[in-house]
């Protein structure tokens, strides 16, 4: 039995920032996009107080955003009861799953379903996968 490559995050370099949120989004949702991340950032996590965030592509067609924060990250999530803390990469999958998830339900694209799936599948091999699923479950 061949086992699947694990899906792989690179680092968005700063000057190709630029292109990735319409590459993903389109020019008319990509600001709407990242305020949402934002959003629900500062819905989740009361150590969240805006700063910059690094942008990532999976391999597998995904993409996700996550603050540059070097601590971990109290979050909690009303919605499912979630309270937990984990790293900044995995707290901004969440956010963007959750923000990926509204636009999917919203704009029933078919670009926004299969972006959500592939940032799913990559949280699901994430060292913290266990603390991403709680909290978007």
């Amino acid at each position: 039995m061949k086992l699947s490559p694990k899906i792989e995050a690179t680092l968005v370099p700063d000057d190709k920032r630029l292109s990735v949120l319409p590459d993903f989004f389109g020019f008319a949702q990509m600001l709407r996009a990242e305020a949402m991340v934002y959003g629900y950032m500062t819905k989740l996590s009361i150590d969240y107080t805006g700063g910059y965030w690094h942008y990532y592509k999976l391999d597998n067609g995904g993409f996700y955003m996550a603050p540059a924060i070097d601590t971990p990250m109290r979050v909690e999530w009303f919605g499912n009861g979630y309270e937990g803390t984990m790293s900044s990469d995995a707290a901004g999958i969440v956010a963007t799953l959750f923000a990926v998830n509204q636009l999917a339900a919203e704009l029933g694209t078919d670009a926004m379903i299969e972006l959500y799936h592939a940032l799913l599948d990559f949280g699901t091999e994430h060292a913290e996968q266990a603390a991403i699923l709680s909290a978007i479950d």
